[in-house]
């Protein structure tokens, strides 16, 4: 089972991005990262956990973009398994981007990948802060 848990977007200025999705949609800041790859701040609205990063340089922001892009960069999907979610990947179409499984237990990471349209998204067994790979108890109906 995959869920769509994670959408990053790619910004001037994380901070000042993540005080206007604070005050508008009431999220929660769940984390904040500086790291290789990016500056960023993580937020949640309990569900879905959204990335606001600035990019350090055009490879980590995928080349087609470069670190200056502005927008929606990826999204992500919480999986079961993924070797397994690899295989579906790459017999849809997909290819590996970048990233892989590091060694250890309940250590996070993401694995990048383009769909046929290049589109970036990436995968990951442990989830990301403030999201729930569940949003639905078992056996819970809908009434609308």
């Amino acid at each position: 089972m995959s869920k769509l848990r994670h959408i990053a977007l790619s910004v001037n200025d994380p901070w000042e991005a993540a005080k206007f999705y604070e005050k508008a949609f009431d999220m929660e800041r769940v984390g904040e990262t500086r790291s290789e790859l990016a500056d960023g701040v993580y937020l949640s609205d309990g569900i879905i956990n959204l990335a606001l990063l600035r990019y350090k340089t055009d490879e980590m922001a995928g080349e087609d973009r470069g670190k200056d892009y502005v927008g929606l960069h990826h999204i992500g999907f919480w999986i079961d398994d993924i070797d397994e979610t690899h295989k579906r990947i790459e017999n849809a179409g997909g290819h590996h981007f970048m990233g892989s499984v590091p060694e250890g237990e309940n250590v996070f990471y993401e694995v990048k990948y383009r769909d046929p349209n290049g589109i970036i998204f990436d995968v990951t067994e442990n989830g990301w802060g403030g999201a729930k790979k569940d949003s639905t108890p078992p056996n819970a109906t809908r009434e609308d």
